[in-house]
C-alpha cells in the first residue's frame, strides 16, 4: 500500500539541514568585509530548488548523505554567486533580489564582484572536504566537481548569459532561444539532479531518465519565469518584475505569446514526469511535487 507523501514537511526538513549548513559553511570572518558581502548573498533567501533536486535525486537513489548534502550546498553557492554578478551594472544593473537590496547597492561593486568570486570557489571546497574526515571518496568527489564546473562555465550557465548579453535588442529563434535557456538557467538545474544521481550508484537507465527530468524541467523553469516577468509584481517576485522587456531581451512570452507559452510549460512537466515514470526508480515523490512545484509556482 502506497503511503501518502507530505510534501511540504519533506522541504521543510530538507531546507532545515542546507540552512545550517550553509550557515556554518559560508564564513563570516572573511577580510575587508567580505565574509559579511558573502553571506549576504547565500542567506536567508530564495527557493532553494537546485538544493532540493540535488536531495531529491540523491534520495531517489538512496544516495551518500553527506555528500549529498555537500552537492546541494554547493550548487546553491554557485547560483548566489551567478546572482550576485548577473545583477551587476555591467550585466541586468538590477537593486532588487530576494526582496531586497543587491549586493552591489549594499556593499558597492567591488566587493560585490570579490563576494561572488570568493563564493565559486568556496562551492569546490565544500563539494571536496577530506575524504577521510567525510567518508566521500576522492573518485566521487572528482565526479561532482566535474559535473557542477562543466555545468557553470562556458558550456553552460556562463556560456549562457553571454548569449543572452549578446541577444538584447536583436531577435532569436525559438530554437536559439532554448539553447539559449539551456544553458544559462536549464545546465544548473540538470546539473543538481546529476549531482544527486552521482551521489549513489545509479543504473545507465536510472542515470539517463534522471539527466531527461533535469533537461526538461531546467527549460520549465525558465519559461516559467519568463510568464513570471510579465503576469506577476516586483513584491510579489521578490525581484523586479518586467525588466527582461525593459532590456528588449527575447523571451518565451515575447517569442511564441502568454498562452503558448503556458502550454509550453505543461508540455515540459509532462516530459519530466514521464521520465520519471519509465526510470524504474521507487522513490521519485519528492522530484515529482518539486516538477510540479516548479510549472505551477506564482514567484
Amino acid at each position: 500500500m502506497k503511503t501518502t507523501f507530505d510534501f511540504p514537511a519533506w522541504i521543510q526538513g530538507q531546507l532545515a539541514d542546507v540552512e545550517q549548513a550553509l550557515q556554518a559553511w559560508v564564513p563570516g570572518s572573511a577580510p575587508g568585509g567580505l565574509g559579511e558581502a558573502m553571506r549576504y548573498a547565500v542567506l536567508d533567501g530564495g527557493k532553494r530548488l537546485r538544493p532540493l533536486l540535488v536531495l531529491a535525486a540523491a534520495e531517489a537513489i538512496n544516495g551518500h548523505r553527506e555528500a549529498a548534502l555537500r552537492s546541494a550546498c554547493g550548487v546553491e553557492l554557485i547560483h548566489a554567486y551567478s546572482l550576485v554578478h548577473d545583477d551587476m551594472p555591467c550585466m541586468d544593473n538590477d537593486v532588487l533580489r530576494r526582496g531586497k537590496p543587491t549586493v552591489h547597492v549594499k556593499f558597492g561593486e567591488a566587493l560585490a564582484l570579490l563576494a561572488g568570486d570568493a563564493l565559486q570557489a568556496l562551492a569546490f571546497e565544500v563539494i571536496a572536504p577530506d575524504p577521510h574526515e567525510s567518508g566521500i571518496s576522492g573518485d566521487v568527489q572528482a565526479r561532482l566537481c566535474r559535473i557542477l564546473a562543466r555545468a557553470a562555465g562556458h558550456g553552460g550557465m556562463a556560456g549562457g548569459q553571454a548569449i543572452d548579453l549578446a541577444s538584447v535588442g536583436g531577435s532569436l529563434s525559438e530554437t536559439q532561444l532554448r539553447q539559449m535557456h539551456r544553458l544559462k538557467t536549464g545546465a544548473l538545474l540538470q546539473a543538481s539532479v546529476a549531482m544527486g544521481a552521482a551521489c549513489g550508484s545509479a543504473g545507465s537507465e536510472p542515470a539517463s531518465a534522471l539527466d531527461r527530468y533535469g533537461a526538461a524541467l531546467g527549460l520549465a523553469f525558465q519559461v516559467v519565469d519568463d510568464i513570471l516577468d510579465v503576469t506577476a509584481d516586483s513584491a510579489t517576485l521578490g525581484k523586479t518584475a518586467g525588466k527582461d522587456a525593459a532590456h528588449d531581451k527575447p523571451t518565451y512570452v515575447s517569442l511564441l505569446g502568454l498562452d503558448p507559452s503556458r502550454a509550453y510549460a505543461q508540455a515540459l512537466l509532462d516530459e519530466a514526469l514521464g521520465a520519471l515514470a519509465v526510470s524504474g526508480l521507487a522513490n521519485t515523490r519528492a522530484l515529482e511535487a518539486l516538477a510540479r512545484m516548479v510549472v505551477e509556482r506564482n514567484n
